[in-house]
């Protein structure tokens, strides 16, 4: 296995490891997340693939076919009268090829996300996991997570009431 930035050549892979991850969104939350979509599009991946402050590291087999990617984004807090200034290492999504799972891949791409956070000189690395996602916060834990905030909400109207 090897972990690099993805290049356009893994746009493919990639949109295929975007439908698995919605499809365990949506099993959650289908609410708020349309089955057999993906978050983004071809083109939309590669401007983001360009883009450094929104790094994608892939893992790949020794075919370099991507295995597993880890879709990052580096986040600037300027001080303000309560917040001191830092840099975050925001994990957006990372997800492994069923396949391969269980063989170490997603723990890789966290640790490689996290070398590279504390080569940019980043103070954390954060995510958010949707509640009902055991494996991934299980996982999550398992990498020495802790919670640092918790996202509440309401839900006001149910999408059968909508017109």
């Amino acid at each position: 296995m090897n972990i690099r930035r993805a290049e356009n050549k893994d746009t493919g892979r990639l949109i295929e490891l975007l439908r698995e991850v919605l499809e365990v969104h949506a099993a959650i939350r289908p609410d708020i997340f349309v089955t057999g979509t993906t978050k983004y599009s071809v083109s939309e991946l590669e401007e983001i693939i360009s883009d450094d402050s929104k790094p994608i590291y892939v893992a790949t087999d020794e075919n370099d076919i991507v295995i597993g990617y880890c879709f990052c984004q580096i986040i600037n807090q300027p001080s303000s009268a309560c917040l001191v200034p830092f840099n975050t290492l925001y994990i957006d999504d990372l997800c492994v090829d069923p396949g391969v799972r269980g063989g170490g891949v997603s723990t890789a791409l966290f640790e490689y996300a996290k070398s590279e956070a504390v080569r940019l000189g980043c103070y954390n690395v954060t995510l958010n996991v949707w509640t009902g996602n055991e494996r991934a916060e299980h996982f999550y834990e398992k990498m020495g997570m802790k919670p640092m905030k918790k996202y509440m909400e309401v839900i006001l109207q149910s999408s059968a009431d909508e017109s």
